[in-house]
């Protein structure tokens, strides 16, 4: 354990800007942080797992849960609904561990807002817009409506990257991940 008190890395990108890969890598190389699991109202892609990748639930529970003010952050993206539990934040917190989320925008500026100091928000961008829509295309899970929608919002979530405390351009996976580790590594061994 290195960071005392525990702290949040926030981890943001446009859709296919490689946030997840860069994620698990980190959770590779950190014992101390773990994952939120976000909760979802979206279908499960792929091999996800409830549970491992989100906490699938139906609007109507999120919304429940949203009255009830259980989100630490909570957005509507995309058409579906993801947010942070409190719970699970606490949990982590008060097990002494950091806790990394890999969120969109809208969630990062509500829990650097919560959080302040103890909140370190990360900006993963494409290289280029063209090239995140090569990306979206060749992972071949979203529909062309999807894809449109998803390019839209990346122009949106890209004019917001001054927003947070570091940006990355992920031009190249290796070299990212590398100046990632080091500005997370730098933060978890700081003292309070």
């Amino acid at each position: 354990r290195f960071s005392s008190p525990p702290l949040l890395i926030v981890v943001a990108a446009p859709s296919g800007a490689g946030k997840t890969t860069l994620c698990s890598r980190l959770l590779a190389d950190f014992g101390e942080l773990r994952l939120s699991v976000s909760t979802t109202t979206r279908a499960p892609r792929g091999s996800e797992q409830e549970g491992r990748d989100y906490h699938f639930t139906s609007k109507e529970d999120f919304e429940r849960q949203i009255r009830e003010g259980r989100f630490a952050e909570w957005a509507l993206v995309h058409g579906n609904y993801y947010g942070t539990s409190k719970d699970v934040l606490a949990g982590a917190f008060s097990r002494g561990d950091s806790v990394l989320l890999d969120i969109d925008v809208q969630g990062s500026a509500s829990l650097k807002q919560a959080f302040g100091d103890r909140c370190a928000t990360f900006f993963v961008a494409p290289p280029s817009l063209e090239e995140l829509e090569k990306r979206l295309r060749k992972r071949g899970t979203d529909s062309e409506e999807s894809i449109r929608r998803r390019m839209e919002n990346a122009r949106e979530e890209l004019a917001r990257s001054g927003e947070f405390d570091f940006q990355l351009v992920n031009d190249d996976l290796d070299g990212t991940y590398a100046r990632l580790r080091a500005i997370v590594a730098g933060i978890l061994r700081r003292k309070p």
